[in-house]
């Protein structure tokens, strides 16, 4: 309402203008990269990248010949199962850590904090002798435990806000009318914090989609992520930009849809439902 009492000029300079070059500074890549992924290989030298023209040839070309087909399937094996492992750990931690004190509670949290403070690469030698040892390079089982050793830490610190907004009296409540802990968990707490189980599964998803190094080191022939598929593209001496602004096309579409899916569930409140009046 604030917005409409605003005058013409006014609201074009300082809410319309901004939000408008906001949009282009956010969605021109994407856009540049989608005509570039429709735009024939010959002419993109030559002409440049154009939608006059269109051609699906690129994507045709990815799954057949490159089989991007395998390297996706193998991306959304590896990033739902680690959301699995990540939820059911970082639910379980934080539901301990917003219920229960303990000594060395704080120290335990902000470790888990400072873990990412740490870049992935000290952790690569050791995550790769371990899979060796255990026989999962190569597997997906190996790209989910080290994914999972990535997401969980800030997964845990986002459920255990989200669980503090719950009044301990809930849980208390159940456990009078004859729930066990687990069951007050199950029944009570989990359902509040939906919001919070969609937010944390959508990062602990797009962290695990996105992620290059450990898919690069302890993935191979057999499994393959579309973050490792799509840098094969880039050659020696030739850089496929077609296939490869088509892989990004194709990449950014499963997280893309997933939070369209769930926007709704992100917003709703914490408590809703639980109190009446």
């Amino acid at each position: 309402m604030a917005l409409r009492k605003l005058p013409l000029g006014r609201r074009l300079l300082t809410v319309d203008l901004p939000m408008a070059l906001i949009l282009v500074f956010t969605l021109g890549p994407y856009l540049w990269m989608f005509i570039t992924s429709v735009t024939d290989e010959s002419k993109l030298f030559t002409e440049g990248p154009s939608i006059i023209g269109a051609t699906i040839d690129n994507y045709t070309r990815l799954f057949r010949t490159v089989g991007f087909g395998d390297n996706l399937l193998d991306s959304l094996i590896v990033s739902c199962g680690t959301v699995i492992v990540g939820l059911s750990l970082s639910i379980t931690a934080a539901y301990s850590f917003s219920r229960f004190s303990f000594r060395g509670k704080k120290i335990l949290m902000l470790q888990f904090l400072l873990i990412n403070m740490f870049p992935l690469v000290l952790l690569i030698l050791p995550l790769f002798v371990l899979m060796r040892v255990l026989g999962l390079l190569d597997t997906h089982l190996a790209l989910i435990i080290a994914n999972s050793t990535v997401a969980i830490p800030f997964s845990i610190w986002m459920m255990v806000s989200y669980m503090n907004g719950i009044p301990k009296s809930l849980d208390e409540a159940a456990m009078t009318d004859g729930c066990t802990r687990l069951g007050a968990l199950r029944r009570v707490v989990l359902p509040l914090c939906g919001p919070g189980i969609v937010a944390t599964g959508i990062y602990i998803f797009i962290t695990s989609w996105n992620e290059y190094l450990y898919a690069l080191t302890l993935g191979g022939r057999n499994v393959r992520t579309i973050t490792v598929a799509v840098q094969t593209l880039i050659g020696e001496y030739e850089v496929q930009w077609g296939l490869m602004t088509a892989g990004g096309i194709v990449g950014a579409m499963p997280a893309t849809v997933l939070f369209l899916l769930v926007q709704k569930r992100l917003i709703s409140g914490l408590t809703q439902g639980a109190v009446k009046g």
